[in-house]
């Protein structure tokens, strides 16, 4: 394939997208110099953030007028076009002043599916004011054909520059692409531009972008597709800048300077990539999955540390319409009935309790001093006769009475690499991992364990002094309770265990500590605990 000059226009949109990593804060030097070497690369578009009600804080990409652009734009080009995004019921216009040409071209407006007429409204406002009007069809993938064509209606009404079709969710497959591309190309004004913005949630953004090209490249219409560097941006994240361009150089004649990109990468990326998280993950492909959006993702990661397949679950039994929106209040909901599925519980606690009561209970929690002090605690099981409990965990080396389990992944992890310990011990499992017992299984409700009040409630440590609180145990002595290392793997005797990765092991131990001394205040059975290896927890 060879370039017309003006068929394709690369949009940059770090400075806009990777706002919702950076809270808009990539500082005065970050934000001049990455509009500066996507210029000198010869990107066509940039887009340098957002338009926000709020008073401008500089360094940030949240600007509340054009003029706060100034400072950025002292090297404005001739061949760049210069943008800024609204989203279409959040900006008051009354803020916005007349174009002037000293900072921003143009105002790209982002509105949801059902209110495109709202936008168009919004949109000509805007360009009562002087502005060139691009939109982004959030969501586009929700469109039938007929609104589809409607939608080309009003934007030809209007007339604007360009209209992008949006994958909000990253769920979209090649043939949903070409069933907006033909519709719109039908039914979209020829001067008008087409673009086409992409999430990383299934791993097909950059190949979806190039099958976006390909679908219009014998057409007259203009294209733009939309990239950001590193594919910095919310959730699994963008197409990446690198990589388009690689891609349009190779294979359509373009001519953008890669130098200048890998500059951009070089000299402002590096700092966001050590410092800041996005790109493809699993639970960011279950947002592709169930068309979600990622801020429900991003609440079940923050507030519960959600394994995959709960997340899977929760996510599945929200409504359809309610995947698209995040409303916390039901999502909470939500989650709690995954993890508090109803068992009667009754008779696996008199078990428990009977067998339990009146003897020692040792709990050997998975910390690497469960390995290092591994004789120690051999001696000691030999001499005292406790009942020994793993706590979420099977380590090499012991003989276990029972099994103690609050985590699917650990059980299933368990189950499958210690088959004759698993299946020797007896099991106790929360009902948020299981509520049908198998074998020498007794299911213990979730909520007798936990207690809200912390982000890490349901500490399987913690957890297990509480259910021998319940069962009426007056002594217990505890093994492996370590804290968290720098990296999770060099905290556990096993360092393969599945578990979650966090960036603040310091405020984890802090609220197991704080939990941890909850508890012995308020224990009412269970008043004689022992460490036997060293703890960060214990008194």
């Amino acid at each position: 394939m060879t370039k017309q000059r003006d068929k394709i226009s690369l949009l940059d949109c770090t400075l806009r997208d990777g706002a919702y990593i950076t809270e808009s804060k990539f500082g005065s030097a970050a934000i001049k110099g990455i509009i500066e070497k996507c210029q000198s690369a010869g990107v066509e578009i940039i887009e340098c953030g957002w338009l926000k009600n709020d008073d401008y804080r500089p360094g940030t990409t949240f600007y509340h007028v054009p003029s706060d652009l100034e400072p950025y734009l002292s090297g404005k080009s001739r061949n760049t076009v210069y943008v800024v995004m609204i989203d279409w019921d959040r900006y008051e216009l009354d803020y916005l002043p007349p174009y002037d040409g000293k900072s921003i071209d143009a105002i790209r407006v982002v509105f949801p599916h059902g209110k495109h007429r709202q936008a168009v409204e919004v949109g000509r406002q805007i360009k009562e004011k002087g502005y060139q009007i691009y939109f982004q069809a959030a969501n586009t993938l929700a469109y039938s054909d007929e609104e589809l064509t409607e939608l080309a209606g009003e934007m030809n009404r209007l007339g604007i520059q360009g209209l992008s079709i949006v994958d909000t969710f990253g769920a979209m497959y090649p043939e949903d692409l070409e069933r907006i591309v033909h519709v719109l190309n039908e039914n979209l004004d020829r001067k008008v531009k087409l673009g086409f913005h992409s999430h990383n949630n299934q791993q097909l953004s950059f190949a979806l972008t190039m099958n976006f090209i390909q679908l219009l490249w014998e057409e007259e219409r203009e294209v733009i597709v939309d990239a950001s560097l590193c594919g910095m941006g919310r959730g699994a994240g963008n197409a990446t800048t690198e990589l388009v361009v690689s891609y349009l150089n190779r294979k359509c004649g373009c001519h953008y300077d890669m130098d200048s990109i890998m500059d951009a990468i070089d000299i402002y990326m590096e700092y966001f990539t050590e410092n800041y998280h996005w790109g493809y993950s699993t639970p960011y492909f279950i947002a592709g999955l169930y068309c979600c959006h990622v801020n429900n993702i991003a609440y079940l990661l923050k507030n519960h540390r959600t394994n995959a397949k709960d997340m899977r679950n929760i996510i599945e039994s929200l409504p359809a319409e309610d995947r698209k929106k995040y409303d916390y209040d039901l999502l909470e909901k939500k989650y709690l009935q995954n993890q508090e599925l109803y068992v009667d519980d009754q008779a696996a606690l008199e078990n428990l309790s009977a067998c339990l009561k009146g003897r020692e209970l040792l709990l050997i929690c998975p910390g690497k001093s469960s390995l290092e002090e591994q004789q120690t605690i051999q001696r000691y099981i030999q001499e005292n006769r406790p009942n020994v409990l793993g706590v979420n965990a099977i380590l090499q080396g012991y003989n276990y009475d029972y099994l103690f389990f609050v985590s699917s992944a650990r059980y299933e992890y368990a189950k499958a690499t210690y088959q004759r310990s698993f299946e020797k011990a007896e099991r106790i499992i929360l009902s948020s991992v299981k509520n049908v017992p198998e074998g020498n299984e007794r299911i213990v409700g979730y909520h007798h364990v936990v207690k809200r009040g912390w982000d890490y409630y349901d500490n399987a440590a913690i957890c297990a002094l509480r259910l021998a609180d319940l069962l009426g145990i007056e002594k217990v002595t505890i093994a492996g309770f370590d804290s968290f290392m720098m990296k999770y793997n060099e905290s556990y005797a096993d360092p393969f265990l599945p578990t979650h990765s966090s960036e603040d092991w310091k405020a984890i131990n802090a609220e197991i500590a704080d939990m941890f001394s909850d508890f012995r205040k308020n224990a009412v059975h269970c008043r004689e605990i022992t460490f036997l290896t060293p703890s960060a927890f214990g008194p």
